[in-house]
């Protein structure tokens, strides 16, 4: 059911200058920063060639992942993103067995423009995993 790893997320305390390191240090091809106010962390997207991290940072007080950033000051981490053909077919499947999506269970918009969901830690040996739908 899933496909290709599509992105591994980094919560960072300081947004510029993980990206400065990751450009500057590493070589890395690095994004803008995005601000996703729907999801409320902002992104930098660091371009890998079978791959991608994701370098996220909180915006706003209800930020998802200032509690994470709280626990951990350095950073760390946060998520790990597979592809999926179908997220319906996916939430169903995944449903069936057992596992939470996270939310309200249905798909939002994510980083990329695509249909996200994110699948509770507990159910997948400790990891957070968000399920992007890839045409």
């Amino acid at each position: 059911m899933i496909g290709r790893l599509n992105h591994v997320a980094i919560v960072v305390p300081d947004l510029a200058a993980a990206a400065g390191l990751y450009e500057e240090s590493l070589g890395a091809t690095v994004s803008d920063p995005v601000p996703l106010p729907d999801h409320g962390v902002t992104t930098v997207f660091v371009e890998l060639s079978n791959s991608k991290i994701e370098l996220l940072h909180p915006l706003g007080e209800n930020s998802p992942v200032a509690n994470f950033l709280a626990n951990n000051p350095s950073g760390g981490m946060h998520h790990v993103c597979y592809e999926v053909q179908d997220i319906h077919a996916a939430i169903e499947h995944l449903e069936n067995q057992g596992a939470r999506v996270l939310g309200d269970g249905k798909p939002r918009t994510g980083a990329h423009g695509l249909p996200v969901v994110f699948l509770h830690p507990k159910d997948f040996c400790g990891t957070l995993i968000e399920l992007e739908e890839v045409a």
